[in-house]
């Protein structure tokens, strides 16, 4: 009979060690316990629109999509993805070697990093940033170096100095988000000028989450970091339908860039879900041809949310960081009196009956994100304003 050995190695995996359950997931938990609304995770509480539903309803039923897909996903969702690119952006890609299908954005991250990343390699990235970047980063061996959005001027910026000093010979990538999770920082032009331009003198490759592509509310619209000269060959451009779509239940993602990086990025995402999604990269497909009054709209609406959660906020007493894309709002609690985030959310459905996201979770330097929280606006009109109302507990 075999003996039971005891061993004092932990069974996690150590480059995970660090990060434990999501912060999404407790404070979702935190809200249905309390019967709260919640503000904190970013899904929308509606699904989108119907003929798009009835899409994926319709090749269930016709059988497309219910056995294994193509590796690279269907040849209708690539050539949508292509035109999408090509019809907003004048980005050409080629649908069969230049554009890959992924359970979500969040897939096509892991498996850039894992497929892009030697252990060792430095990778940049703008905090406060989205939890499984890190996570992803840590799982590829890397090592993540943190560049702060700093707060100025009613929203957050970067500092392109900042950005410079922290390249070194062990640089191996960028990875960037904008519109930027979760504080709703769209980079402008000029900044990415400069970012394009450090990643071609200093040879660096580029991952850019652009899932929040439809949301930003300058009318100049969304500028892919793959248009600016010398980076289309060294960008691997990340999408989702989740979050333009509003089924992020779905989890139907793609990446976009050169015939090389696909290559590579697929070898690894092969042996993380292989293929997702069947029926509904259908849909999506189809949902990528919408008209371009559908996206309009779609921004319309958000902004409107926009405006009345911010309005609401900043008559609770938050200071409100007014976000320029996304459907996200940064605020500061210090003016209620308050520093530490993470106690703050906590206490906030028992005050208020409404959840948010501390902000240092998104943080390496905790101490720079503690004072932050930030509130999801892609709900229905009639529960933001019932949120809003809550709030006003907090202002007395």
């Amino acid at each position: 009979m075999a003996r039971m050995t005891s061993s004092a190695r932990p069974l996690l995996n150590r480059r995970l060690a660090e990060f434990g359950t999501t912060i999404f997931a407790e404070m979702s938990a935190l809200a249905v316990r309390t019967g709260s609304i919640n503000l904190g995770q970013g899904f929308p509480d509606t699904d989108g629109p119907e003929e798009i539903r009835e899409a994926a309803v319709r090749a269930l039923r016709e059988g497309r999509g219910n056995q294994y897909p193509p590796g690279p996903g269907i040849p209708e969702l690539r050539t949508a993805i292509t035109a999408h690119q090509l019809r907003r952006y004048g980005l050409p890609y080629d649908p069969d070697t230049e554009v890959l299908v992924t359970a979500g954005a969040t897939e096509a991250i892991a498996a850039a990093l894992l497929a892009l990343l030697e252990p060792g390699d430095e990778v940049i990235a703008f905090e406060p940033y989205y939890d499984s970047y890190a996570a992803c980063i840590a799982m590829a061996g890397g090592t993540r170096v943190p560049v702060t959005l700093r707060a100025h001027e009613g929203g957050f910026r970067l500092d392109l100095d900042e950005l410079r000093d922290a390249v070194t010979d062990r640089t191996r990538l960028l990875l960037i988000n904008t519109p930027h999770n979760p504080t709703g920082t769209v980079l402008t032009r000029e900044e990415l000028t400069a970012i394009a331009e450090l990643a071609v003198e200093r040879d660096l490759l580029v991952v850019t989450d652009e899932v929040y592509e439809h949301l930003v509310f300058d009318e100049a619209g969304h500028l892919p970091l793959a248009t600016f000269p010398g980076m289309r060959e060294r960008t691997v451009s990340i999408g989702s339908a989740g979050k333009t779509f509003s089924f992020t239940g779905w989890k139907v993602g793609w990446v976009t860039a050169a015939e090389g990086l696909v290559a590579a990025v697929r070898s690894a995402k092969q042996f993380l879900t292989y293929v997702s999604s069947g029926p509904f990269q259908y849909a999506v497909a189809e949902a990528l041809a919408l008209p371009d009054s559908y996206f309009s709209s779609f921004r319309e609406d958000m902004l409107a949310k926009r405006d009345l959660l911010a309005a609401g906020l900043t008559q609770a007493g938050f200071q409100v960081f007014r976000p320029a894309g996304t459907y996200f709002i940064t605020t500061d609690i210090r003016p209620l009196g308050e520093s530490d985030g993470f106690a703050f959310c906590r206490a906030l459905p028992d005050r208020a009956g409404v959840v948010a996201i501390p902000n240092a979770v998104f943080y390496d330097h905790r101490e720079a994100g503690a004072p932050y929280v930030r509130f999801a606006f892609c709900k229905q009109t009639a529960v933001l304003e019932e949120a809003v109302r809550r709030l006003k507990a907090l202002a007395g």
